[in-house]
């Protein structure tokens, strides 16, 4: 499963540095041959404890995480949905990704110009925003018109999606997300299949600097709160530093700035969560490891991301709890003590799970 990440935002708020602080924990790209590489995306492990604890509970050779993909997007400018900047661009790239890290500028920094001259956050925040609203605007717009004459025909399909996408209309035209149009079950495809910017989720990074003072984040934070958006503070440029630091040296660096998680970490982290992904692990001598997931995936639909055939042919799948294995010692342990399951084709795979599948 390769699902990515936007990062967004106007110049000058650390968009690359924090990408580039990101790619620094990058797979290698051969373990992921599905998925295609450029300089602006970077496929990311997701920090995991487990795995090294499993890995070694099997003795493995290789050791390979879980991963999603991150994509550095060209900075926005107001009109970009009018194509002022690289609008045009920025806008189809956000629509090939499948959640959106906006990164928003907090630090205050002469030497750093900001593109409005004056750092308001909460002013970065809805400029971005309104762009996205009105390129769904014109999306939508778009869709209504031409299935006009199906309506007029009678067509009840199309009357039925034309319905759907003029409470979208209204709600965009009152500035809102398309995400918060009320729709029944069976209508939220209709709105997934235009793939509107403001159908995605969104995670807010507010980037600050060690020691340097920062902007007034009152209203932002009251915006945040009020949406129920989710965010993450993180000082990209000093993540930048310490990634390219060696392990030891940079966890003394890190300790001499007072930060005591590795920002980064906690990004990718709660991107992962964002996306409603959890990982389930395979363990042996010759590898352990992540598999990404969506929550709620049957053992079947879990089996399809390391094969097609896993999937297709399944017949069933052997699970434990990976902390239940490193309890018991062994496999056989497992198994003499009733740990070690047999599920079939409905079982909800759990995070955390360690499966191995029959086909």
């Amino acid at each position: 499963m390769s699902l990515s990440i936007g990062i967004v935002g106007l110049p000058n708020v650390g968009k690359s540095t924090l990408f580039n602080a990101l790619t620094q924990k990058s797979v290698p790209a051969e373990n992921y041959p599905f998925c295609t590489i450029d300089p602006s995306v970077g496929v990311v492990a997701v920090p995991d404890a487990r795995l090294a604890q499993l890995s070694e509970f099997s003795a493995s050779a290789k050791t390979i995480p879980a991963a999603i993909e991150f994509v550095d997007i060209a900075g926005l400018v107001k009109g970009a949905s009018e194509g002022e900047g690289l609008g045009n661009q920025f806008l189809s790239h956000i629509r090939e990704v499948d959640a959106i890290l906006e990164v928003v500028r907090i630090f205050q920094d002469s030497n750093v110009l900001h593109v409005n001259t004056v750092i308001d956050p909460l002013s970065d925040v809805e400029t971005i925003n309104l762009e996205l609203i009105l390129a769904d605007m014109q999306t939508v717009a778009k869709r209504i018109g031409s299935l006009s004459r199906d309506v007029k025909r009678g067509d009840k399909e199309a009357a039925r999606e034309h319905a759907v996408l003029e409470k979208a209309q209204k709600v965009l035209e009152a500035g809102h997300f398309a995400r918060s149009v009320t729709v029944h079950d069976e209508e939220i495809g209709i709105l997934k299949n235009l793939h509107l910017l403001t159908m995605k989720p969104i995670l807010y990074a507010l980037n600050g600097k060690a020691g340097s003072p920062e902007a007034d984040t009152t209203a932002l934070m009251k915006f945040l709160t009020e949406s129920k958006a989710n965010f993450v503070r993180i000082d990209a440029r000093v993540e930048h530093e310490l990634s390219q630091l060696p392990g030891e040296e940079k966890e003394l660096f890190r300790a001499e700035l007072g930060a005591t998680d590795d920002g980064t970490n906690a990004l990718i982290t709660e991107s992962y969560t964002l996306l409603g992904l959890m990982s389930f692990f395979t363990t042996g001598v010759d590898e352990t490891r992540g598999w990404t997931i969506q929550k709620g995936s049957t053992a079947p639909q879990a089996g399809a991301a390391i094969h097609t055939d896993f999937e297709e042919k399944f017949i069933r799948a052997e699970v434990i709890n990976w902390q239940e294995l490193l309890n018991a010692g062994s496999y056989a342990a497992a198994r003499e003590k009733g740990l070690l399951r047999t599920e079939g084709k409905e079982y909800i795979v759990k995070d955390g799970d360690v499966i191995e599948f029959k086909i």
